[in-house]
C-alpha cells in the first residue's frame, strides 16, 4: 500500500464490546460468504465540497430518512477486495491501489464525489489492522472487505446530490461457491445483457448486479451456478461471465 501522507486522517474509536474470543471461533468455523461480519467499520462524510469525519467505529447500523437521494435515484457504488493470511501470520492485499483507482472512476461515472485513492487505502489498512483477528486461517479462507459509497443527501429532484456516506465494512468468508474451487455450470444468456454502450457497465454500482438478477435467476432454475452474458449490439460476442473472469483456450 501507499506510504504517502493520508488526505485525511482517520479517528480511532473501537468497539467497547468486542465479540469474545470464543464467539468469534465458533464463527470462523463456517462463515458462508457475506453472513459474518467484523467488530469495526470505516465511514467518512462528503459535504460542502469536501470529506470529512473520518473514522473507525463499531460496526453498526445506519440511519437514513426517507428521502434519502440513493434511495431514488440510486447514485452507488461498491468495490470488493480481499486480505489474506500469510505463513508468517501476517495478511496481505493485492493491488489494493486498483481498486481505489476503480472505485474513484465509478463515482465520476454516476456523477458521484470521487473518494480520494490514499483515503480508499487508509480506511482499508486501518480496518484490516483492526480486526486482524478476523481473518480466517483456514484454505481458501479470507477477509472480504467491501468499501460502498452512496448520495445521502435529502431531496427529491434529479441532479447529482451535494453530500455521500462512504462506509467500509469487512466479512471473514470462505469459498464463494459452496462446494469450493471446482468446475461450475454456465448459463448463456442472449436475451438479456449486462452492459451496453455508453451505459454503466464499466463502473462498479448496484444497478448492474440488479439488472443481471433476472438472468442468474433463469440459470438457478436450469440447474447452473453463473451466467455468460453475450454483446448488446450483435448478441454473439462473450461479454463477461457473473461472478469471475472467463477465458477460452484454443
Amino acid at each position: 500500500m501507499s506510504t504517502a501522507a493520508p488526505t485525511l486522517s482517520i479517528s480511532l474509536h473501537p468497539s467497547a464490546t468486542p465479540v469474545s474470543v470464543e464467539r468469534r471461533a465458533e464463527l470462523l468455523l463456517d462463515p458462508g460468504f457475506g453472513r459474518v461480519f467484523t467488530d469495526h467499520m470505516v465511514t467518512a462524510q462528503y459535504a460542502d465540497g469536501g470529506w470529512r469525519d473520518a473514522q473507525l467505529r463499531p460496526y453498526g447500523p445506519l440511519s437514513l430518512e426517507p428521502a434519502t437521494a440513493v434511495m431514488h435515484y440510486a447514485q452507488e457504488i461498491f468495490e470488493g477486495l480481499k486480505a489474506y493470511r500469510q505463513p508468517d501470520g501476517g495478511t496481505a492485499l493485492f493491488r489494493p491501489d486498483r481498486n481505489a483507482a476503480r472505485f474513484r472512476y465509478s463515482a465520476q461515472r454516476l456523477a458521484m464525489a470521487p473518494l480520494p485513492e490514499q483515503l480508499f487505502l487508509d480506511s482499508v489498512r486501518v480496518l484490516v489492522e483492526q480486526d486482524r483477528a478476523w481473518v480466517p486461517t483456514f484454505p481458501e479462507g479470507s477477509l472480504y472487505l467491501r468499501p460502498f459509497m452512496f448520495a445521502n443527501e435529502q431531496f427529491l429532484g434529479v441532479r447529482p446530490a451535494l453530500q455521500y456516506f462512504y462506509g467500509l465494512i469487512a466479512s471473514p468468508v470462505g469459498a464463494y461457491f459452496p462446494r469450493g474451487v471446482k468446475p461450475v455450470n454456465l448459463w448463456l444468456s442472449t436475451d438479456r445483457v449486462r452492459a451496453v454502450p455508453g451505459g454503466t457497465g464499466d463502473a462498479k454500482t448496484g444497478g448492474n448486479y440488479a439488472a443481471s438478477l433476472m438472468a442468474q435467476a433463469e440459470a438457478t432454475e436450469a440447474g447452473c451456478d453463473q451466467v455468460v452474458f453475450v454483446d448488446a449490439v450483435e448478441r454473439r460476442w462473450v461479454e463477461e461471465l457473473g461472478g469471475m473472469n472467463i477465458f477460452f483456450v484454443f
